[in-house]
């Protein structure tokens, strides 16, 4: 069956799916809009860059680099690094894009690729379609956006100390995104531990302390992360062994 005449895979289910997605959207966005306006850029400034990306990771980052105005290049190589998994996700996921979809619909859709849209459209059984794709975008785009809005907002409004203890909270983010990750695997814990260190050491060392922050985001993720893929690489037939195992589970139940 064609998943655009499939009801499930409309823009309607599109827009319901969407909706876990905006709301949790809208309190991570509200942090990064106090964190830019506390690092120094205007609210239409901070209100921009959320609309015209949707990476937290990647804003987080490009931030500080703007308020310098350090060079184009540190900027662009640090969001390639950061992002890069955006276009794997966007391959793996355009193996279950139907016929409806068309490349100006893939170049859009690319642009609201995120960790959690990926998970949802690419958990769906059947292919998907364009409809349902820009169904999945629409709420979390809005509470990415309208998000930032209000924490740009309040970042001007809000006491300090209330402004300083909210800007936290996307650190928070951060934090309870790699914890379980690194308490599956032991690399992962590995590359975590790295790259902090490394920072710490850019940080306090002389010399490596007049390294830009841009480029130190770029050696320590690409450093930490081609390290452990040298010393503890994937095992194909391992990985493969899991799947069926899962697969099989997955029967089961």
């Amino acid at each position: 069956m064609n998943s655009s005449t499939y009801t499930g895979y409309s823009f309607r289910n599109g827009l319901k799916d969407g909706i876990p997605i905006g709301l949790g959207y809208l309190s991570v966005s509200f942090a990064f809009g106090i964190f830019a306006v506390g690092s120094g850029l205007k609210i239409w400034q901070t209100l921009l860059i959320s609309m015209t990306n949707l990476t937290s990771a990647g804003q987080l980052a490009g931030v500080p680099i703007i308020v310098q105005q350090l060079p184009f290049i540190e900027i662009a190589l640090t969001q390639l690094v950061i992002n890069l998994r955006y276009s794997l996700m966007s391959i793996s996921l355009s193996q279950k894009a139907d016929k409806t979809i068309k490349n100006g619909d893939r170049f859009l859709i690319s642009f609201f690729m995120t960790d959690e849209i990926f998970a949802v459209a690419s958990a769906k059984d059947r292919n998907i379609g364009r409809r349902y794709m820009y169904g999945l975008a629409v709420i979390p785009y809005i509470g990415w956006s309208l998000g930032t809005l209000l924490g740009a907002a309040a970042g001007n409004i809000l006491p300090v100390a209330v402004t300083n203890a909210l800007g936290i909270a996307i650190y928070g983010m951060f934090i309870a995104i790699i914890i379980p990750a690194a308490k599956k695997s032991l690399p992962v814990m590995g590359v975590i531990i790295v790259s902090c260190a490394m920072s710490v050491l850019f940080r306090y060392l002389p010399i490596l302390n007049k390294i830009s922050s841009g480029f130190v985001i770029i050696i320590c993720a690409v450093t930490s992360s081609a390290l452990f893929a040298l010393l503890k690489p994937i095992n194909k037939e391992g990985t493969q062994q899991e799947q069926e195992a899962g697969a099989e589970r997955g029967r089961e139940v």
